[in-house]
Order: C-alpha cells, then sequence, then structure tokens
C-alpha cells in the first residue's frame, strides 16, 4: 500500500510542477490554488508513504516520477524537444526507480 501512496505523491508531484508553469509568478488564483493545493496533497502523501518505506529510496521514487512525469508532459503538450539524449536520460531515471523498487525491502 505504501508504494501506492507514494506513486500517487509522485503524480500530485507532477501536478504541481506543471502548475507553476500557469501560475504566472504565483499571480494568477486558479492555477496558483491548483498548485499549492497539489504540494500539500504530494507531501502529504510522500509524509504517510514514509511511515513504511525507506527515506532515502521513497524520495528518489518520488522525484523521480515527478521529472519522468514533468519531461513527458513538456515534451507531449509544450513542445519541448525530445532528443535521444534526453529520452535516453529519462530511461535512466525510469530504471533507476524500477532498480530501488526492486531492491527495496518493503
Amino acid at each position: 500500500m505504501a508504494w501506492i501512496i507514494l506513486f500517487l505523491a509522485g503524480l500530485f508531484e507532477i501536478g504541481w510542477a506543471i502548475g507553476l508553469k500557469y501560475t504566472h509568478g504565483f499571480s494568477r488564483l486558479w492555477p496558483s490554488m491548483f498548485t499549492a493545493a497539489s504540494m500539500l496533497a504530494s507531501v502529504v502523501l510522500l509524509g504517510v508513504a514514509l511511515k513504511q518505506l525507506p527515506l532515502g529510496t521513497a524520495y528518489a521514487v518520488w522525484t523521480g516520477i515527478g521529472t519522468v512525469g514533468t519531461v513527458i508532459f513538456g515534451v507531449l503538450v509544450l513542445g519541448e524537444p525530445a532528443t535521444a539524449a534526453r529520452l535516453g536520460c529519462i530511461v535512466l531515471i525510469v530504471a533507476g526507480i524500477a532498480g530501488l523498487k526492486i531492491l527495496s525491502a518493503h
């Protein structure tokens, strides 16, 4: 269950990272409220997952999910470049996340 909670925390991590793009420096109300709510949900869920998961593993997976999801959004929605080097780096992050999950005792 802790891994599912951590995954949800990572999804909220993606949400607030994307939301930052649309807040215009927190000058727009609704994007700012969405971003703040996503930040809170992400950190609270991470905290819950940490009751059962090792800190280093959980934090690395949480930030990895946020990083990969944000890059994918950037490529698919914002037209950011999808070069072979960028995609290769994302594959390495995903491999690291998978490795940490596989090697985790929980």
